[in-house]
Protein backbone atom coordinates (compact mmCIF):
# COMPACT_ATOMS: atom_id res chain seq x y z
CA UNK A 1 0.00 0.00 0.00
CA UNK A 2 1.18 3.42 -0.94
CA UNK A 3 1.82 5.63 2.10
CA UNK A 4 2.17 9.23 1.63
CA UNK A 5 1.83 12.92 2.54
CA UNK A 6 -0.86 14.46 0.59
CA UNK A 7 0.49 18.67 0.11
CA UNK A 8 -2.28 19.41 -2.37
CA UNK A 9 -5.00 18.22 -4.45
CA UNK A 10 -5.64 20.06 -8.15
CA UNK A 11 -8.53 19.20 -10.86
CA UNK A 12 -11.94 18.61 -10.44
CA UNK A 13 -13.88 18.27 -6.88
CA UNK A 14 -14.62 14.77 -7.60
CA UNK A 15 -11.66 13.68 -9.68
CA UNK A 16 -8.50 14.93 -8.35
CA UNK A 17 -4.12 14.53 -8.55
CA UNK A 18 -2.36 14.00 -6.05
CA UNK A 19 0.75 15.81 -4.97
CA UNK A 20 2.96 13.65 -2.80
CA UNK A 21 5.50 15.13 -0.52
CA UNK A 22 8.56 14.31 -3.49
CA UNK A 23 6.95 16.45 -5.25
CA UNK A 24 5.78 13.81 -7.51
CA UNK A 25 2.46 14.00 -9.35
CA UNK A 26 -0.22 11.22 -9.28
CA UNK A 27 -3.26 11.67 -11.12
CA UNK A 28 -5.99 10.71 -10.89
CA UNK A 29 -7.02 8.79 -7.88
CA UNK A 30 -10.70 9.04 -6.87
CA UNK A 31 -11.22 10.32 -3.74
CA UNK A 32 -13.93 9.39 -1.13
CA UNK A 33 -13.17 12.96 0.94
CA UNK A 34 -13.16 15.35 -1.81
CA UNK A 35 -16.81 15.31 -1.15
CA UNK A 36 -15.72 17.31 1.91
CA UNK A 37 -13.73 19.96 0.35
CA UNK A 38 -15.57 23.33 0.16
CA UNK A 39 -15.58 25.53 -2.36
CA UNK A 40 -15.00 29.10 -2.05
CA UNK A 41 -17.11 31.73 -2.85
CA UNK A 42 -15.25 33.68 -6.20
CA UNK A 43 -14.52 36.78 -5.26
CA UNK A 44 -15.50 38.62 -8.22
CA UNK A 45 -19.46 39.46 -8.90
CA UNK A 46 -20.84 40.40 -12.08
CA UNK A 47 -21.73 44.33 -11.68
CA UNK A 48 -25.33 43.64 -12.39
CA UNK A 49 -26.88 40.42 -11.93
CA UNK A 50 -29.92 40.90 -14.15
CA UNK A 51 -29.92 37.96 -16.68
CA UNK A 52 -33.34 37.51 -16.90
CA UNK A 53 -34.61 36.65 -20.62
CA UNK A 54 -37.44 39.35 -20.59
CA UNK A 55 -37.69 41.72 -19.69
CA UNK A 56 -34.23 41.90 -19.99
CA UNK A 57 -31.59 44.06 -18.66
CA UNK A 58 -31.55 47.70 -19.56
CA UNK A 59 -28.77 49.08 -21.37
CA UNK A 60 -25.69 49.70 -19.58
CA UNK A 61 -25.73 52.97 -17.42
CA UNK A 62 -29.45 53.78 -17.59
CA UNK A 63 -31.24 55.48 -15.20
CA UNK A 64 -33.89 56.86 -14.55
CA UNK A 65 -33.23 60.27 -16.32
CA UNK A 66 -33.15 58.91 -19.33
CA UNK A 67 -36.90 59.09 -19.53
CA UNK A 68 -37.32 63.03 -18.40
CA UNK A 69 -38.41 64.08 -22.08
CA UNK A 70 -40.90 61.88 -22.39
CA UNK A 71 -44.27 63.22 -23.32
CA UNK A 72 -46.66 62.68 -20.32
CA UNK A 73 -50.07 64.17 -20.05
CA UNK A 74 -50.34 64.83 -23.67
CA UNK A 75 -52.47 62.42 -26.00
CA UNK A 76 -49.87 60.32 -28.43
CA UNK A 77 -51.84 61.49 -31.43
CA UNK A 78 -50.77 65.31 -30.60
CA UNK A 79 -48.39 66.57 -33.30
CA UNK A 80 -45.45 65.93 -30.61
CA UNK A 81 -46.74 61.99 -29.95
CA UNK A 82 -46.67 61.47 -33.43
CA UNK A 83 -42.79 62.27 -34.09
CA UNK A 84 -42.07 60.79 -31.18
CA UNK A 85 -43.43 57.32 -32.33
CA UNK A 86 -42.62 57.54 -36.14
CA UNK A 87 -39.10 58.37 -34.26
CA UNK A 88 -39.13 54.76 -32.83
CA UNK A 89 -40.32 53.44 -36.48
CA UNK A 90 -37.87 55.44 -38.31
CA UNK A 91 -34.46 54.58 -36.05
CA UNK A 92 -35.55 50.65 -35.34
CA UNK A 93 -35.91 50.99 -39.44
CA UNK A 94 -32.33 52.52 -39.66
CA UNK A 95 -30.37 50.68 -37.43
CA UNK A 96 -31.77 46.91 -38.66
CA UNK A 97 -31.23 47.40 -42.01
CA UNK A 98 -35.02 47.13 -43.30
CA UNK A 99 -35.32 47.07 -46.93
CA UNK A 100 -36.58 50.58 -48.04
CA UNK A 101 -39.93 49.24 -49.23
CA UNK A 102 -40.69 47.54 -46.04
CA UNK A 103 -42.88 48.91 -43.47
CA UNK A 104 -42.69 48.83 -39.56
CA UNK A 105 -45.51 49.91 -37.10
CA UNK A 106 -45.65 49.93 -33.59
CA UNK A 107 -48.41 47.39 -32.27
CA UNK A 108 -49.72 46.13 -29.17
CA UNK A 109 -49.53 43.07 -26.85
CA UNK A 110 -45.88 42.94 -27.33
CA UNK A 111 -43.98 40.41 -30.00
CA UNK A 112 -47.21 38.32 -28.89
CA UNK A 113 -50.13 40.92 -30.02
CA UNK A 114 -47.56 41.83 -33.19
CA UNK A 115 -47.88 37.80 -34.00
CA UNK A 116 -50.91 37.14 -33.41
CA UNK A 117 -52.00 40.13 -35.63
CA UNK A 118 -50.04 38.44 -38.62
CA UNK A 119 -51.55 35.38 -37.93
CA UNK A 120 -55.48 36.44 -38.33
CA UNK A 121 -54.99 38.82 -41.15
CA UNK A 122 -52.76 36.66 -43.24
CA UNK A 123 -53.33 32.38 -42.66
CA UNK A 124 -55.90 31.00 -44.65
CA UNK A 125 -55.43 32.46 -48.11
CA UNK A 126 -53.34 29.10 -48.04
CA UNK A 127 -51.85 25.93 -46.64
CA UNK A 128 -49.30 26.62 -43.88
CA UNK A 129 -46.02 24.93 -42.64
CA UNK A 130 -45.52 26.08 -38.81
CA UNK A 131 -42.46 25.05 -37.06
CA UNK A 132 -41.78 23.98 -33.31
CA UNK A 133 -38.96 23.50 -31.65
CA UNK A 134 -40.13 24.99 -28.27
CA UNK A 135 -42.85 26.26 -26.66
CA UNK A 136 -43.74 29.55 -28.55
CA UNK A 137 -43.90 27.77 -32.15
CA UNK A 138 -46.55 25.12 -30.25
CA UNK A 139 -48.39 28.33 -29.10
CA UNK A 140 -47.88 29.78 -33.07
CA UNK A 141 -49.71 26.29 -34.14
CA UNK A 142 -52.50 25.87 -31.42
CA UNK A 143 -53.78 29.30 -32.49
CA UNK A 144 -53.67 28.25 -36.19
CA UNK A 145 -55.18 24.13 -35.33
CA UNK A 146 -57.61 25.35 -32.72
CA UNK A 147 -58.58 29.08 -32.93
CA UNK A 148 -58.10 29.97 -36.57
CA UNK A 149 -59.63 26.31 -37.22
CA UNK A 150 -57.13 25.78 -40.27
CA UNK A 151 -57.46 22.75 -42.25
CA UNK A 152 -54.24 22.46 -44.87
CA UNK A 153 -51.83 22.83 -41.73
CA UNK A 154 -48.64 21.12 -41.12
CA UNK A 155 -46.37 21.26 -38.12
CA UNK A 156 -43.01 20.28 -38.19
CA UNK A 157 -41.79 19.95 -34.97
CA UNK A 158 -38.42 18.89 -32.89
CA UNK A 159 -38.05 18.17 -29.07
CA UNK A 160 -35.95 21.08 -27.15
CA UNK A 161 -32.49 21.81 -28.37
CA UNK A 162 -33.37 20.45 -31.99
CA UNK A 163 -34.23 21.92 -35.18
CA UNK A 164 -36.89 20.55 -37.30
CA UNK A 165 -36.00 19.41 -40.77
CA UNK A 166 -35.36 22.37 -42.57
CA UNK A 167 -34.91 20.71 -45.98
CA UNK A 168 -38.73 19.23 -45.84
CA UNK A 169 -40.69 22.92 -45.43
CA UNK A 170 -42.65 23.87 -48.34
CA UNK A 171 -42.39 27.44 -49.80
CA UNK A 172 -45.32 27.51 -51.66
CA UNK A 173 -47.16 27.42 -48.74
CA UNK A 174 -47.13 30.31 -45.51
CA UNK A 175 -44.18 29.14 -43.43
CA UNK A 176 -44.38 30.31 -39.61
CA UNK A 177 -41.24 29.70 -37.17
CA UNK A 178 -39.10 31.53 -34.40
CA UNK A 179 -35.64 32.73 -35.82
CA UNK A 180 -34.50 31.71 -31.79
CA UNK A 181 -36.25 29.74 -29.86
CA UNK A 182 -36.09 31.84 -26.82
CA UNK A 183 -37.30 28.89 -24.75
CA UNK A 184 -34.96 26.53 -25.76
CA UNK A 185 -31.63 28.24 -26.63
CA UNK A 186 -31.56 26.67 -30.16
CA UNK A 187 -31.87 29.20 -33.22
CA UNK A 188 -31.78 28.81 -36.70
CA UNK A 189 -27.91 29.10 -38.52
CA UNK A 190 -29.07 31.54 -41.29
CA UNK A 191 -31.49 31.87 -44.12
CA UNK A 192 -30.05 29.48 -46.91
CA UNK A 193 -32.64 27.37 -46.61
CA UNK A 194 -35.65 30.16 -46.99
CA UNK A 195 -36.50 29.69 -50.59
CA UNK A 196 -36.38 33.20 -52.47
CA UNK A 197 -38.87 32.23 -54.87
CA UNK A 198 -41.12 30.87 -52.83
CA UNK A 199 -45.07 31.69 -53.44
CA UNK A 200 -46.37 31.71 -49.53
CA UNK A 201 -45.14 34.24 -46.90
CA UNK A 202 -42.31 33.87 -44.05
CA UNK A 203 -43.86 34.92 -41.16
CA UNK A 204 -40.99 34.85 -38.29
CA UNK A 205 -41.46 35.42 -34.39
CA UNK A 206 -37.80 37.31 -33.83
CA UNK A 207 -37.90 38.64 -30.87
CA UNK A 208 -34.94 37.41 -29.28
CA UNK A 209 -33.06 37.59 -32.18
CA UNK A 210 -33.71 40.90 -34.09
CA UNK A 211 -30.96 42.75 -32.49
CA UNK A 212 -28.59 40.40 -31.88
CA UNK A 213 -28.53 37.63 -34.90
CA UNK A 214 -28.13 38.54 -38.61
CA UNK A 215 -30.94 38.64 -40.27
CA UNK A 216 -32.03 37.98 -44.19
CA UNK A 217 -34.27 40.30 -44.98
CA UNK A 218 -34.97 39.27 -48.72
CA UNK A 219 -36.14 35.76 -46.91
CA UNK A 220 -38.80 37.18 -44.37
CA UNK A 221 -42.40 38.61 -45.08
CA UNK A 222 -43.60 39.53 -41.81
CA UNK A 223 -40.73 40.20 -38.79
CA UNK A 224 -42.48 40.65 -35.25
CA UNK A 225 -39.89 41.49 -31.91
CA UNK A 226 -40.75 43.42 -28.71
CA UNK A 227 -39.60 46.18 -27.08
CA UNK A 228 -38.75 44.13 -23.69
CA UNK A 229 -35.99 42.11 -25.24
CA UNK A 230 -32.65 42.46 -26.75
CA UNK A 231 -32.51 46.35 -26.07
CA UNK A 232 -34.65 46.18 -22.26
CA UNK A 233 -37.31 48.32 -23.18
CA UNK A 234 -40.17 48.21 -21.17
CA UNK A 235 -43.03 45.99 -21.92
CA UNK A 236 -46.43 45.85 -23.89
CA UNK A 237 -45.67 47.59 -27.63
CA UNK A 238 -44.93 45.22 -29.84
CA UNK A 239 -43.17 46.10 -33.48
CA UNK A 240 -44.28 44.51 -37.20
CA UNK A 241 -42.49 44.88 -40.32
CA UNK A 242 -44.00 44.19 -43.69
CA UNK A 243 -42.24 43.38 -46.78
CA UNK A 244 -44.41 44.50 -49.90
CA UNK A 245 -45.70 40.89 -50.78
CA UNK A 246 -47.19 40.58 -47.16
CA UNK A 247 -48.75 44.15 -47.70
CA UNK A 248 -50.15 42.36 -50.82
CA UNK A 249 -51.54 39.54 -49.20
CA UNK A 250 -53.06 42.40 -46.40
CA UNK A 251 -54.88 43.77 -49.78
CA UNK A 252 -56.30 41.08 -51.39
CA UNK A 253 -57.08 38.63 -48.52
CA UNK A 254 -59.88 38.68 -46.18
CA UNK A 255 -59.97 35.87 -43.19
CA UNK A 256 -63.11 33.78 -42.67
CA UNK A 257 -62.82 35.06 -39.57
CA UNK A 258 -63.64 38.33 -37.54
CA UNK A 259 -60.79 40.43 -37.06
CA UNK A 260 -60.86 42.28 -33.09
CA UNK A 261 -59.95 45.98 -33.75
CA UNK A 262 -56.40 45.86 -32.61
CA UNK A 263 -55.53 43.27 -35.38
CA UNK A 264 -57.07 45.13 -38.33
CA UNK A 265 -54.32 46.57 -40.69
CA UNK A 266 -56.43 47.72 -43.12
CA UNK A 267 -59.01 49.94 -44.35
CA UNK A 268 -61.34 50.21 -47.05
CA UNK A 269 -59.39 47.00 -48.37
CA UNK A 270 -56.01 48.98 -48.22
CA UNK A 271 -53.77 49.11 -45.84
CA UNK A 272 -53.88 51.21 -43.41
CA UNK A 273 -50.76 53.62 -43.77
CA UNK A 274 -51.17 55.69 -40.68
CA UNK A 275 -50.22 52.56 -38.48
CA UNK A 276 -46.72 52.63 -40.08
CA UNK A 277 -46.45 56.14 -39.24
CA UNK A 278 -47.25 55.81 -35.79
CA UNK A 279 -50.58 56.37 -35.40
CA UNK A 280 -50.96 53.71 -33.03
CA UNK A 281 -54.14 51.12 -32.90
CA UNK A 282 -54.78 52.12 -29.20
CA UNK A 283 -53.12 54.41 -26.72
CA UNK A 284 -49.18 53.28 -25.98
CA UNK A 285 -47.46 54.30 -23.45
CA UNK A 286 -45.45 57.55 -23.92
CA UNK A 287 -42.72 56.59 -20.78
CA UNK A 288 -42.49 52.99 -22.70
CA UNK A 289 -42.25 55.28 -26.08
CA UNK A 290 -39.62 57.35 -24.82
CA UNK A 291 -37.43 54.31 -23.34
CA UNK A 292 -37.25 52.59 -26.44
CA UNK A 293 -35.65 55.75 -27.97
CA UNK A 294 -33.19 55.57 -25.41
CA UNK A 295 -32.83 52.11 -26.23
CA UNK A 296 -32.17 52.98 -29.73
CA UNK A 297 -29.54 56.35 -29.22
CA UNK A 298 -27.62 53.59 -27.35
CA UNK A 299 -27.33 51.19 -29.81
CA UNK A 300 -26.45 53.99 -32.03
CA UNK A 301 -23.72 55.10 -30.11
CA UNK A 302 -22.06 52.00 -29.62
CA UNK A 303 -21.83 51.13 -33.32
CA UNK A 304 -25.38 50.21 -34.42
CA UNK A 305 -26.32 46.48 -35.70
CA UNK A 306 -23.12 44.79 -35.75
CA UNK A 307 -21.67 46.57 -32.43
CA UNK A 308 -24.92 44.37 -30.65
CA UNK A 309 -24.59 41.39 -32.48
CA UNK A 310 -20.48 41.11 -31.27
CA UNK A 311 -21.28 42.13 -27.86
CA UNK A 312 -24.15 39.15 -27.48
CA UNK A 313 -21.65 36.52 -29.53
CA UNK A 314 -18.67 37.36 -27.49
CA UNK A 315 -21.09 36.55 -24.25
CA UNK A 316 -22.25 33.00 -25.69
CA UNK A 317 -17.98 32.73 -26.48
CA UNK A 318 -17.11 33.03 -22.63
CA UNK A 319 -20.13 30.27 -21.94
CA UNK A 320 -18.87 27.72 -24.70
CA UNK A 321 -15.08 28.03 -23.34
CA UNK A 322 -16.59 27.66 -19.97
CA UNK A 323 -18.73 24.57 -20.76
CA UNK A 324 -16.07 22.78 -22.40
CA UNK A 325 -13.55 22.59 -19.36
CA UNK A 326 -16.89 22.01 -17.22
CA UNK A 327 -17.93 18.87 -16.38
CA UNK A 328 -21.43 18.86 -14.85
CA UNK A 329 -23.05 21.05 -17.39
CA UNK A 330 -23.89 21.05 -21.12
CA UNK A 331 -25.85 23.20 -23.96
CA UNK A 332 -29.35 22.29 -24.89
CA UNK A 333 -28.74 22.80 -28.30
CA UNK A 334 -26.29 19.95 -28.81
CA UNK A 335 -25.11 21.83 -32.36
CA UNK A 336 -23.02 24.49 -32.22
CA UNK A 337 -24.14 26.47 -35.26
CA UNK A 338 -28.01 26.50 -33.65
CA UNK A 339 -26.43 27.80 -30.22
CA UNK A 340 -28.28 31.34 -29.28
CA UNK A 341 -26.27 33.84 -28.30
CA UNK A 342 -28.98 35.43 -26.67
CA UNK A 343 -31.28 32.91 -24.49
CA UNK A 344 -28.12 30.85 -23.29
CA UNK A 345 -29.56 27.94 -22.16
CA UNK A 346 -27.76 25.10 -20.39
CA UNK A 347 -28.81 21.30 -18.65
CA UNK A 348 -26.69 19.34 -15.67
CA UNK A 349 -25.09 16.79 -17.59
CA UNK A 350 -25.29 13.06 -17.64
CA UNK A 351 -21.11 13.29 -16.05
CA UNK A 352 -22.50 15.80 -13.22
CA UNK A 353 -23.07 12.34 -11.21
CA UNK A 354 -26.18 13.00 -9.68
CA UNK A 355 -29.12 11.02 -9.53
CA UNK A 356 -31.99 11.89 -12.16
CA UNK A 357 -34.23 13.46 -9.89
CA UNK A 358 -31.24 15.48 -8.50
CA UNK A 359 -30.28 16.36 -11.88
CA UNK A 360 -34.18 17.77 -12.46
CA UNK A 361 -33.89 19.60 -9.59
CA UNK A 362 -30.46 20.85 -9.60
CA UNK A 363 -30.97 23.96 -12.07
CA UNK A 364 -34.17 25.38 -9.49
CA UNK A 365 -31.69 24.86 -6.52
CA UNK A 366 -28.43 26.59 -8.41
CA UNK A 367 -30.99 29.93 -9.52
CA UNK A 368 -32.22 30.52 -6.52
CA UNK A 369 -29.14 29.78 -4.54
CA UNK A 370 -27.43 32.71 -6.90
CA UNK A 371 -30.86 34.78 -6.60
CA UNK A 372 -30.38 34.72 -2.75
CA UNK A 373 -26.27 35.47 -3.25
CA UNK A 374 -27.35 38.79 -5.63
CA UNK A 375 -24.97 37.31 -7.99
CA UNK A 376 -27.44 36.16 -10.74
CA UNK A 377 -31.45 37.08 -11.33
CA UNK A 378 -33.87 34.83 -13.07
CA UNK A 379 -31.29 32.23 -14.36
CA UNK A 380 -34.32 29.42 -14.49
CA UNK A 381 -35.25 28.18 -17.45
CA UNK A 382 -38.80 28.27 -18.65
CA UNK A 383 -41.41 26.76 -16.92
CA UNK A 384 -42.52 24.59 -20.30
CA UNK A 385 -39.28 22.83 -21.25
CA UNK A 386 -36.96 20.46 -19.70
CA UNK A 387 -35.19 21.48 -16.22
CA UNK A 388 -32.17 24.09 -17.34
CA UNK A 389 -30.45 27.22 -16.39
CA UNK A 390 -30.96 29.72 -18.44
CA UNK A 391 -28.99 32.80 -19.23
CA UNK A 392 -29.92 36.17 -21.32
CA UNK A 393 -26.61 37.18 -23.50
CA UNK A 394 -28.44 39.58 -25.21
CA UNK A 395 -26.31 42.67 -26.28
CA UNK A 396 -27.25 45.17 -23.14
CA UNK A 397 -25.69 42.39 -20.67
CA UNK A 398 -21.95 42.84 -20.60
CA UNK A 399 -19.69 40.12 -21.82
CA UNK A 400 -17.79 40.45 -18.56
CA UNK A 401 -20.56 40.23 -16.28
CA UNK A 402 -21.53 36.67 -17.81
CA UNK A 403 -17.55 35.82 -17.32
CA UNK A 404 -18.05 36.95 -13.70
CA UNK A 405 -21.01 34.82 -13.83
CA UNK A 406 -19.64 31.76 -14.48
CA UNK A 407 -17.45 30.92 -11.58
CA UNK A 408 -20.37 31.42 -9.61
CA UNK A 409 -22.57 29.07 -11.39
CA UNK A 410 -19.46 26.28 -10.48
CA UNK A 411 -19.66 27.09 -6.56
CA UNK A 412 -23.44 26.79 -6.36
CA UNK A 413 -23.40 23.20 -8.50
CA UNK A 414 -20.75 22.22 -5.75
CA UNK A 415 -22.73 23.61 -2.95
CA UNK A 416 -26.30 21.93 -4.25
CA UNK A 417 -23.69 18.43 -4.44
CA UNK A 418 -22.54 18.60 -1.43
CA UNK A 419 -25.70 19.00 0.37
CA UNK A 420 -27.15 16.12 -1.76
CA UNK A 421 -24.38 13.88 -1.09
CA UNK A 422 -24.56 14.28 2.78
Amino acid sequence: MLRCKIIALTGSPFLHSVRLADGALRRPIACHFTKSIMMAKPARRPKRPEFSSGPCAKRPGWTLEALQSALLGQSHRSTEGKVKLKAVIDESHALLGLPADYVLAVVPGSDTGALEMALWSMLGARGVDILAWENFGKTWANDAEKHLKLDDLRLLEAPYGLLPDLSAVDFDRDVVFTWNGTTSGVRVPNGDWIAADRAGLTICDATSAIFCMDMPWDKLDVVTWSWQKALGGEAAHGMLALSPRAVERLETYTPAWPLPKVFRLTKGGKLNAGIFRGETINTPSMLCVEDALDGLSWARSIGGHNALRMRSEASLAAVAAWVEKTHWTEFLADDPATRSCTSICLQISDAAGLSDEDREAAPKKIADLLAAEGVALDIKGHREAPPHLRIWGGPTVDPEDIEALLPWLDWAFDEISRAQAA
